[in-house]
């Protein structure tokens, strides 16, 4: 062990295993996690401290090494020890990542980083990176970021994280190379689940009224088909049921029977309860008739119907005659 191939973790690591356990979970308290996680990676390789070394990186235990040339330590149970006092929630999974080899990732900082610093790091980027990156973060903190990149960015990004499937880790260790210096970490040795339409709507459900139907009609632009998939999830059939009365109504009124028949199928009570509640009671009673009536039909046709009064809520709304509260489905017998 010398000191002039040290890195900064391991001089940190070598000081506070001689300061002891306590003044080293009060400093721990003033750390951020990533420093704690590196220090503390860095420990783990330590099980002799050289006097010299020792005296050389902390000159007041000069004293201390004097009667004892060195200091032998148990390193586990220091680092256990040194987190649990910190008090930090956070302390025990960071704990078990240390012990199991489970390295943290490489973007995980950004999660802490303001939105427009976020966004100003990225901007330069390749749109496929972008979307590789905040395909890591959580959605409402990944909105934020997308609202500071400009609609045409936005736009290809939501469309790339959509495709994302999974991530082979050589490219997170590309992403990670790139952004070593801002972000650093260590890749996880496992293909990460990342990205998908999933991602992609939780992603626009956060985002500012207006800038999710933006970004959409540039996704729409470029892959029609996607940009309906992920339509289909923000807004459902089933969602319809946090619609108020008013609004159902002058829905409603654009919907035939044999339509509403249909795509209430496979409706939940409560909806069908709601969606009675806003017609006459005689064609509240005929759709009851006829869904008693009616056989098995195919969950394609079904849906379909669902579709086009899910498409005609959505239309109005942009119209501004209504308000939708929230956003948010096999060729099977139903």
């Amino acid at each position: 062990m010398q000191l002039g191939r040290m890195s900064g973790a391991e001089k940190a690591a070598v000081l506070l295993l001689c300061l002891g356990e306590s003044v080293t979970a009060s400093i721990f308290k003033d750390l951020p996690p990533a420093e704690v996680r590196a220090i503390t990676k860095a420990m783990m390789n330590i099980e002799h401290i050289p006097a010299d070394v020792a005296a050389d990186v902390m000159q007041e235990f000069r004293s201390v090494q004097k009667k004892n040339p060195g200091k032998y330590v148990k390193s586990k149970d220091f680092i256990r020890t040194a987190l649990n006092e910190t008090g930090d929630e956070h302390a025990n999974q960071i704990y078990q990542e240390i012990m199991s080899g489970v390295e943290t990732r490489p973007l995980e900082t950004i999660a802490t980083m303001q939105p427009r610093m976020v966004a100003s790091l990225l901007e330069n980027e390749h749109p496929q990176t972008i979307a590789l990156i905040l395909s890591t973060q959580k959605s409402d903190h990944a909105s934020k970021i997308m609202k500071y990149l400009g609609d045409d960015l936005t736009a290809d990004v939501a469309l790339r994280i959509a495709k994302i499937d999974r991530v082979a880790p050589e490219v997170l260790n590309q992403i990670e190379e790139a952004l070593m210096r801002e972000i650093g970490g260590i890749v996880s040795k496992e293909q990460q689940e990342v990205g998908g339409v999933d991602k992609v709507v939780d992603i626009l459900g956060r985002m500012e009224k207006g800038a999710d139907r933006k970004v959409l009609d540039g996704i729409d632009a470029t892959d029609a088909e996607l940009a309906e998939s992920i339509r289909k999830k923000m807004f459902t059939f089933s969602d319809m049921i946090n619609i108020d009365n008013r609004a159902m109504q002058m829905i409603l009124r654009e919907v035939n029977n044999d339509t509403l028949t249909m795509a209430l199928k496979t409706a939940p009570d409560d909806l069908k309860a709601k969606i009675f509640s806003c017609i006459s009671n005689r064609a509240a009673e005929m759709i009851q008739e006829d869904l008693e009536a009616m056989g098995p039909v195919r969950l394609t046709d079904v849906e379909a119907m669902q579709q086009s009064i899910v498409k005609l809520a959505l239309k109005l709304e942009e119209e501004g005659q209504i308000v939708i509260p929230g956003r948010g489905t096999g060729d099977a017998l139903v």
